[in-house]
């Protein structure tokens, strides 16, 4: 039975990804030696990181200004250590609450400083995009949560503000082409659209960094990292060697504008299967559904797990929503195949006709 990943994360790799990171397993770039072996401090190393970097911001379309790292601790990590490095003892951390990690940023900045929710769309439980944002007059930064993995909203545009705008965009990094220089910082996990968990993508504009006079950690210090060239401690090797794969596979297959074109592709299928179907509904605001990860309900909720077990029946991986709000999660991150959504579209046409 062909199984099909709509895993939320970590979610699919592409094939020639997995075969390439498994090869080098045995016997990375024919040194004789497993890249889980290799010094993080030699040469073949140093060529991985530097070459995963040029590719990011080749991506990216952005320059010198910028710094790129790859850190530990996953986004949750940069929660706390957005605010450690950039809120001031004057500031306010002026953040969107558009769902559970827009509300765990909010937590985490309340450590180090004042925090006010700008844009907070629980009126309608994170069903849309709250985009009326009024930022306090001392705002030390805007946060935004560019893609809502749980509740299946995505930023289609981005506020225009003059402080540094923030994006945690773990789960809809390089889907799309996007004004990544309109950020001053961009954060993302590795483990949904950039490779395998364990490595946290950072990129920094170094303009904003050094501004606040509070003493941060070393291991916690953006410029520290940015020093070192993301190699002040080990690095997770692996997990940078998958991320790096993972980018070439990306400007192989043509770039953030294919990624956008296939996407876009697999997300309007599902989305209108959806509404074909009186059997299921999406609650979420059409202008603000992700094109990630799809959130939805069947319309008689005492069939919700007759239908999740004949996902299960049919190789349907990893639908289940997420555990505060229910339903039907499908997560279509770029190396999930056009066929995958079509098998799942039928899958869901067939369950129709027999309720």
């Amino acid at each position: 039975m062909q199984l099909h990943n709509f895993n939320s994360g970590p979610s699919i790799l592409p094939p020639e990804v997995l075969t390439q990171a498994a090869a080098a397993i045995h016997n990375f770039n024919n040194t004789g030696l497993s890249i889980l072996e290799i010094g993080h401090r030699t040469s073949w190393f140093v060529e991985v990181v530097q070459e995963a970097q040029q590719t990011v911001k080749r991506l990216m379309g952005l320059g010198d200004e910028y710094e790129v790292l790859f850190l530990q601790g996953g986004a949750t990590m940069q929660f706390m250590q957005v605010p450690m490095n950039l809120l001031d003892e004057n500031g306010i951390a002026a953040i969107c609450d558009n769902g559970v990690w827009g509300n765990k940023a909010v937590k985490e900045a309340s450590v180090f400083g004042k925090v006010q929710v700008v844009s907070d769309s629980s009126d309608k439980k994170y069903t849309y995009i709250n985009k009326h944002i009024q930022l306090p007059e001392n705002a030390s930064y805007l946060h935004i949560t560019t893609n809502n993995t749980v509740e299946g909203t995505q930023w289609h545009s981005y506020p225009q503000v003059n402080v540094p705008l923030i994006g945690d965009m773990s789960s809809d990094i390089f889907c799309r082409p996007t004004p990544f220089h309109e950020f001053d910082l961009i954060y993302a996990g590795a483990q949904k659209n950039m490779g395998a968990a364990g490595v946290t993508l950072v990129v920094v504009k170094k303009s904003i960094l050094g501004k606040i006079s509070r003493k941060i950690p070393s291991i916690l210090n953006y410029q520290k990292h940015i020093e070192a060239g993301s190699l002040l401690n080990t690095p997770p090797v692996f997990s940078i060697y998958v991320s790096l794969l993972t980018l070439r596979w990306i400007e192989k297959e043509g770039g953030l504008a294919e990624m956008e074109k296939r996407n876009t592709e697999k997300a309007n299928l599902l989305y209108n299967t959806i509404e074909s179907l009186p059997a299921f509904y999406c609650p979420i605001a059409k202008e603000d559904r992700s094109i990630m990860n799809a959130v939805f309900f069947l319309t008689d909720p005492t069939k919700e797990q007759a239908f999740l077990d004949l996902c299960k029946k049919e190789g349907m991986i990893g639908v289940k929503g997420y555990r505060t709000v229910g339903g039907i999660r499908v997560s279509m991150y770029n190396a999930l195949p056009l066929s995958s959504v079509q098998a799942f579209c039928i899958l869901m046409k067939n369950f129709a006709a027999t309720i």
